[in-house]
């Protein structure tokens, strides 16, 4: 049972960390904590919760990429939200929100003071 139990944190930690070293990952997580709407709501430095969820597939320069990443600031906690295309070599994504806690509404990275990014 211990192999066991060592084998899947094992194969947990590898995981996580593919994840964490993704470039999707690391941009989704920049732009929030430069994001003027998230430092108001969260503060800043933010801080990645242990455990996200989702999936990324990459096959050479495609891929596809879903993930909800928690995340801390100083004044409160919020969730990531990406879907993502890899089109030649590059992340496009199609979904970057910041879901606050006790919040409704979304804070949508991809807009800056209302227009969307092309």
């Amino acid at each position: 049972m211990v192999l066991l139990g060592a084998f899947f944190l094992v194969v947990f930690a590898i995981v996580e960390t593919s994840f964490r070293n993704s470039t999707v990952y690391q941009e989704a997580l920049a732009r929030a904590e430069h994001d003027p709407r998230v430092i108001t709501r969260l503060g800043i430095p933010l801080k990645p919760g242990r455990v996200l969820q989702g999936q990324i597939n990459v096959s050479g320069s495609t891929g596809q990429a879903n993930l909800a990443i928690p995340v801390t600031g100083p004044r409160g906690r919020a969730t990531v939200i990406l879907e993502a295309s890899k089109v030649s070599g590059s992340w496009v994504f199609r979904t970057l929100e910041v879901q606050v806690e006790g919040q409704s509404e979304r804070v949508n990275l991809l807009e800056a003071d209302g227009v969307r990014e092309q």
